[in-house]
C-alpha cells in the first residue's frame, strides 16, 4: 500500500513538472509591448480593434507598398523588405486582426470581410489613397481580395505564395493541426510548448537551419498576446487544417477580374501551399509575372528577403509613381 502510494506521488509529481514546462498562459499586450512595440510602432483604433502598425519611409511618396502577413505572423515577418525599401519608399505594415500585437476583435466576431474594412480604414487615415500591396499567404488572399474590392487604391500588386484557390498542403505545421482539434480550445489556449513554435516555423522554410532562436522567441511570444490562440483555433480551415490553405467558400472567379499589375511570387519548397498555384494565378491574373525561387519555402520573404525583394524592385520600376 506504502509503495502503491509512493508510486502515484512520483507519478502525480512528474505529471506536473511536465505540465508546469509548457504551462503558457495568456500575456498581456503592455507586457510585450516594450520588445515587440518600440518606434516607430504605433496603435490605432479601428472597429474596436487596437491595431499595431508602422508607418515608415518617405511621407511624400504617392503609392506606398503595404505589406500583409500571413497566418500566425506579424508585421515582423517583412523587416528585411522594409529595411530596403524604407530609404527611397514609403512602407506601412501592420498586424492583422487575430495576430500579433492587435490580437482579435474585442467581440471576437472576425471575417474576412470585416479585416478588409479594417486595412482600408488604415489607409485612409494614413492618407494612403493608392498603394502596391504585397500579401503573403493569407495576407496574399487579403492583398487579392483588396484588389478586387478597392481596383482605383490597388495600383500594383505582389502576392507571395498567397492564399486564394482550394488545395491540398503536403505538410501542414504541428501547431495548425493542433488547433484544428475539436476540443483544443481552452487547452491550446493555456499550454503551448515552445518546441511546437519552433517546429511550426521550421516548416514553413525551405532550409530550417535559418530558424534561429530569436525567430522563434518572436513568433512564441506573440501567439501568446492574450487572445490570439483562441481566435487562431476557432478559424474555419480545410482539410489541410490550415488558415493559409483555405479556400471554400472564396469566389476564385473574381480574381480574373483584377487588373492591377501583378508580379507573383513563389517558394520552390512550400509544403502548405502547392507553387502549381502560381500558374492558377498567373493564368487568371492578365499580364501577371511569376518568379518562383527553388531553394526557398512558404515564407520567402522572411527566409530571404534580399533575394526575393530583387524581382519586387524590377517591378517597382515599371509602375507609374
Amino acid at each position: 500500500m506504502k509503495t502503491g502510494l509512493t508510486i502515484l506521488a512520483v507519478v502525480v509529481a512528474l505529471a506536473g513538472v511536465v505540465v508546469a514546462s509548457v504551462w503558457a498562459p495568456d500575456r498581456s499586450v503592455a507586457s510585450l509591448q516594450a520588445r515587440w512595440a518600440p518606434a516607430p510602432s504605433q496603435f490605432i483604433t479601428l472597429d474596436g480593434a487596437a491595431v499595431h502598425y508602422r508607418d515608415e519611409g518617405p511621407r511624400d511618396d504617392p503609392r506606398p507598398l503595404l505589406l500583409l502577413h500571413g497566418s500566425a505572423a506579424s508585421l515582423h515577418t517583412w523587416e528585411g523588405w522594409t529595411a530596403a525599401l524604407r530609404g527611397e519608399r514609403r512602407v506601412i505594415r501592420l498586424d492583422l486582426p487575430g495576430f500579433g500585437l492587435t490580437g482579435p476583435f474585442p467581440d471576437g466576431a472576425g471575417s474576412l470581410t470585416r479585416t478588409l474594412g479594417v486595412i482600408e480604414a488604415l489607409l485612409d487615415t494614413l492618407g494612403a489613397s493608392q498603394v502596391v500591396v504585397a500579401g503573403n499567404s493569407l495576407g496574399g488572399l487579403y492583398a487579392w481580395q483588396l484588389a478586387v474590392r478597392s481596383p482605383t487604391r490597388v495600383s500594383g500588386l505582389v502576392l507571395v505564395d498567397p492564399a486564394g484557390y482550394p488545395s491540398q498542403a503536403t505538410s501542414v505545421p504541428v501547431g495548425f493541426r493542433v488547433a484544428a482539434l475539436p476540443g483544443m480550445r481552452y487547452v491550446a489556449s493555456q499550454v503551448l510548448p515552445r518546441s511546437v513554435i519552433e517546429s511550426s516555423v521550421k516548416n514553413v522554410y525551405g532550409d530550417p537551419s535559418k530558424v534561429t532562436p530569436e525567430l522563434v522567441d518572436r513568433y512564441y511570444e506573440l501567439t501568446l498576446r492574450e487572445g490570439n490562440r483562441r481566435a487562431f483555433t476557432q478559424r474555419p480551415r480545410t482539410g489541410s487544417g490550415s488558415t493559409a490553405n483555405r479556400g471554400g467558400g472564396l469566389d476564385t472567379l473574381q480574381i480574373a477580374t483584377i487588373r492591377a499589375p501583378t508580379l507573383i511570387l513563389w517558394g520552390d519548397l512550400d509544403r502548405l501551399i502547392p507553387p502549381s498555384n502560381a500558374a492558377r494565378f498567373a493564368r487568371d491574373i492578365p499580364g501577371s509575372r511569376v518568379v518562383r525561387f527553388p531553394t526557398l519555402g512558404h515564407v520567402p520573404h522572411e527566409e530571404d528577403p534580399a533575394q526575393t525583394l530583387a524581382p519586387v524592385l524590377a517591378f517597382l520600376v515599371t509602375l507609374p509613381r
